[in-house]
């Protein structure tokens, strides 16, 4: 624990003690500004060390999203905010309840025939992966084929082709614009009303769920196009040839079980009279990966900086803050996510049924991977990122805070654009709250891997980092002008709500 964080000074007439030992501190703890020593006085290292090393522990199996390990972070998270003294304001005290469908795929009895003049090729089951799963038979269906080279390859297909027959979407390669095209394909073909989509992949990896259970929205209307993803080279060969085909295939139906997911909110209400009914949020997914693999090794993917240091950062700034002798004039909102490693479910449910008025909500403030400063590109203490560094004017303001923290504010100039649509901010952007993802690192060793342990952080650093969130937390809440974003930057127009 550095010195800096552990001094104790007066504020408004309130006294904290000075301990001998910690005497020689006092000139690093006058570079601070007084709202960053008042904020430093309540969040430490060893607090941050002892909420990342319980979150990424084995006990709770890498909290994949669902699991009985997510649960108790859950409930992890909820008594941190509980002891904060932060309002509960979900439907069931600090839990916003989400009823999420787990939809598995039935692979049993799968067959996917293509017939084109004499040629007829049967794909090997192995080679058939189901992104979609949906009940269906189908035989001697017409095929209507496309080759992505990019998305206006699939703007150019009309209902009067495509309707009630297969849409057959051929990748020749694995390109950034053929990636992003492929994306759009199910809901292209559910535009279209397609009987149902055979994606036929070329070399190289394509997007795509594997044959994994999938999370949908309960209240979600079902799939009713199954999408399929063939990689078997004779299928490839006789689809790269043919000029007219049919398609018969046999898929069942999939297997549903309901599933109840958690989002963890807690409030720290406004002083201002006004400003008291507008809100800050500050996030941070507490869900990864979970157990996967088998045989020798370590299998548990603990997420200790992904993202355990932003769970963690978000309980312990809003305790620190919430210890404060005055309140922000806004309200600030802290919120753990669940499901950020399975496309974001967690914030996009949350947007969808917003407990705070969107129109009231100036700003998200999401935190990933605070704790390794061990960066693939070289060491980053002393730093932070922000992700879409000039869409909004949320940068000038940390940078302002970083200043009186002791932190750099600095722009990746490859990855804060590229890392803007990420995270869990990108749902709030698309809702037209401005946002960003703070980081101190974006790619690091362990990523996404079982070596992501709670050892491995530093704890320092990241109480430093904390104390410059906290200050410009305070300094956005306090503030009469909300961000906003940079109009000017086309990056970010499209999010402007007008």
């Amino acid at each position: 624990m550095k010195p800096e964080f552990e001094c104790h000074v007066s504020y408004h007439k309130r006294m904290y003690r000075i301990p001998l030992v910690l005497l020689l501190a006092l000139p690093a703890c006058a570079q601070l500004s007084p709202t960053a020593q008042q904020i430093a006085a309540h969040l430490t290292a060893n607090h941050l060390k002892a909420d990342v090393s319980f979150l990424a522990s084995d006990t709770l199996q890498g909290r994949g999203t669902p699991s009985p390990g997510l649960d108790v972070a859950a409930e992890f998270i909820a008594s941190q905010f509980r002891r904060a003294g932060l309002e509960p304001v979900g439907d069931d005290g600090y839990f916003q309840t989400a009823t999420f469908e787990s939809v598995t795929p039935n692979t049993e009895g799968i067959e996917l025939t293509l017939e084109s003049g004499e040629s007829l090729v049967k794909a090997d089951k192995t080679s058939i992966t189901l992104q979609e799963a949906a009940a269906c038979d189908l035989n001697h269906t017409p095929v209507v084929k496309v080759t992505v080279k990019d998305a206006a390859d699939l703007d150019g297909l009309t209902a009067a082709q495509v309707k009630g027959n297969v849409l057959l979407v051929e990748f020749p390669e694995s390109t950034p614009a053929i990636m992003a095209a492929a994306r759009r394909v199910p809901a292209v073909a559910a535009k279209l009303e397609a009987a149902m989509v055979v994606m036929v992949r070329g070399s190289g990896p394509m997007p795509m769920r594997g044959g994994s259970a999938r999370l949908r929205e309960a209240s979600a209307a079902a799939s009713k196009i199954p999408v399929l993803v063939v990689t078997d080279p004779a299928i490839r060969s006789a689809v790269a040839s043919m000029k007219q085909a049919t398609l018969s295939v046999h898929i069942a139906a999939p297997a549903i079980t309901p599933v109840k997911l958690r989002n963890v909110v807690g409030l720290l209400r406004g002083s201002d009279p006004e400003l008291k009914d507008t809100y800050v949020i500050v996030t941070g997914h507490y869900d990864h990966l979970g157990v996967r693999g088998s045989g020798p090794g370590d299998h548990i993917y603990n997420g200790a900086n992904d993202d355990a240091s932003g769970t963690s950062s978000v309980v312990e700034i809003a305790a620190a803050l919430a210890q404060l002798p005055a309140r922000p004039k806004r309200s600030i909102v802290f919120m753990a996510l669940f499901g950020e490693e399975v496309g974001g479910l967690g914030s996009r449910y949350y947007c969808s049924h917003p407990i705070f008025p969107v129109d009231h909500t100036v700003a998200d403030i999401n935190l990933e991977q605070l704790g390794r400063t061990d960066d693939t590109e070289g060491p980053t203490p002393g730093q932070f990122n922000l992700t879409g560094f000039d869409y909004t004017n949320i940068a000038a303001i940390l940078s302002a805070a970083g200043d009186e923290a002791g932190i750099k504010v600095v722009k990746h100039e490859k990855n804060s654009d590229a890392f803007f649509t990420r995270s869990d901010n990108a749902s709030f952007a698309e809702i037209g709250i401005p946002d960003t993802t703070l980081s101190v690192s974006y790619v690091y060793p362990d990523y996404h891997q079982p070596g992501d342990e709670w050892q491995k952080l530093d704890y320092d650093n990241m109480a430093k980092v904390d104390v410059a969130i906290g200050v410009g937390l305070l300094k956005i809440a306090n503030s009469p002008e909300p961000p906003h974003w940079n109009v000017e930057n086309p990056k970010a127009a499209r999010y402007v709500k007008h």
